[in-house]
């Protein structure tokens, strides 16, 4: 039975109504010695007990997803085949235009906020990892007047603990999205979920760990090449982006900025910068890892700064200070776009991040050139933010962070 389907949530409800009415009915009609008497009510209450902490546990997984099935709430599941050594690039040395083509066959997914979700299980030839990936395409793909038409691509990323179905659930990304795409106020992206809880009970820091897991190659190369040879995709880097929020954010950022070659822009939503911000990360248990992940000293660090745009968000000691020392560090072309969120937003959960998900996408259909075509004509530039640095940050808004260095 599936940890996050509807037969296991019922069960649960049936369990708890169970669980108040046993007492109600037998406490004092149980008969017997004062212990055994005392043993059976003391059961009765653990298992009221027990049953109220798991389905609130399920609302809250449901509600978050944070896991996606039993083996990733049991710490079982692996999805790393082999971790080779593929060098700083991630590739190995292996020339990428000369592996045959991945073709891959896609089914429905199931689940809330999936429709039109399609789902394939694929075996990255580079990463050596085996995990599903989850795609939606545009309202426009299939039309008629768009078939010989390449679209944009984000890379969707959860954080951790998280299920690669969030955006399309918690988040209700398409939902949001696909109207704005349909009357040409956002670019028709098609939107790519890959799993990235990879391996049990740690976050992988989308890094690539010779001997434990190629997390960066699985999301920047194996990913990438399967949906450009199934689908109308645009070519890297100027048709593909990456978004993310928590430790997802995080990878956006960091993904971005090591590969400019394969992206052009990033949006994090309540990122961090050095690893160790997520404790369970696998990228925070070095100080040559944390150096190597970090998108702030690889910026810092670069010997050019990389042509790509990034968005990022936060709230006081909640990504904010973190977007702000990108910002500053950032040097043309890299453009660094900071949106200050104040407390009374919410806190670090999915109600914080589901309003940002329209406005992440305005400012990605700009960055990504929202002057090509889409339904019904042109798309529009996103909103321009205006006035000072202070008074957007003082209101909430998004700012452009470093004067003179938009592209």
């Amino acid at each position: 039975m599936s940890l996050t389907g509807t037969p296991f949530l019922c069960l649960l409800i049936v369990l708890c109504a169970i669980a108040l009415v046993l007492p109600l009915g037998l406490w004092s009609r149980l008969r017997g010695p004062r212990a055994l008497r005392a043993a059976v009510r003391t059961l009765m209450l653990l298992f009221a007990q027990g049953t109220a902490v798991a389905l609130v546990f399920v609302l809250v997984n449901n509600a978050n997803s944070l896991y996606d099935d039993w083996a990733d709430l049991l710490g079982t599941g692996d999805h790393v085949q082999r971790a080779a050594d593929l060098g700083t690039d991630g590739t190995g040395g292996i020339a990428l235009n000369r592996l045959p083509e991945v073709r891959q066959r896609f089914t429905p997914a199931t689940g809330p906020g999936m429709d039109g979700v399609r789902v394939t299980q694929l075996r990255g030839r580079v990463s050596g990892v085996d995990a599903e990936v989850y795609v939606w395409l545009p309202p426009q793909y299939d039309e008629p007047a768009y078939r010989h038409r390449a679209f944009p691509v984000v890379e969707l990323l959860p954080g951790y603990p998280g299920s690669a179905k969030a955006w399309f659930g918690s988040l209700d990304a398409t939902r949001q999205l696909a109207p704005l795409m349909r009357d040409g106020r956002v670019a028709p992206f098609i939107l790519v979920a890959p799993r990235t809880n990879l391996l049990a009970g740690v976050d992988t820091g989308c890094a690539n760990i010779p001997g434990t897991v190629n997390a960066d190659s699985w999301l920047s190369v194996d990913v990438p090449r399967m949906v450009t040879g199934n689908f109308r995709a645009e070519p890297a880097p100027r048709g593909w982006a990456v978004s993310g929020y928590s430790a997802g954010g995080h990878c956006a950022a960091k993904l971005a900025v090591a590969h400019p070659d394969r992206y052009l822009a990033a949006v994090s939503l309540s990122g961090y910068n050095d690893p160790i911000g997520e404790r369970d990360s696998l990228a925070a248990q070095t100080p040559a890892l944390r150096a190597a992940n970090n998108p702030y000293l690889l910026l810092r660090k670069a010997a050019a700064p990389p042509r790509v745009a990034l968005y990022l968000s936060g709230q006081p000691h909640d990504g904010y200070e973190a977007a702000v020392a990108l910002a500053q560090t950032a040097k043309a072309p890299t453009t660094v776009h900071v949106v200050y969120v104040p407390r009374s937003a919410g806190g670090h959960t999915m109600a914080l991040w589901r309003p940002q998900v329209v406005p992440s996408f305005r400012w990605l259909t700009q960055e990504m050139g929202g002057h090509r075509a889409a339904a019904g004509g042109a798309i529009p530039p996103a909103p321009s933010s205006g006035g000072s640095t202070h008074a957007a940050l003082a209101s909430g808004t998004a700012s452009r962070a470093g004067a003179g260095r938009r592209r």
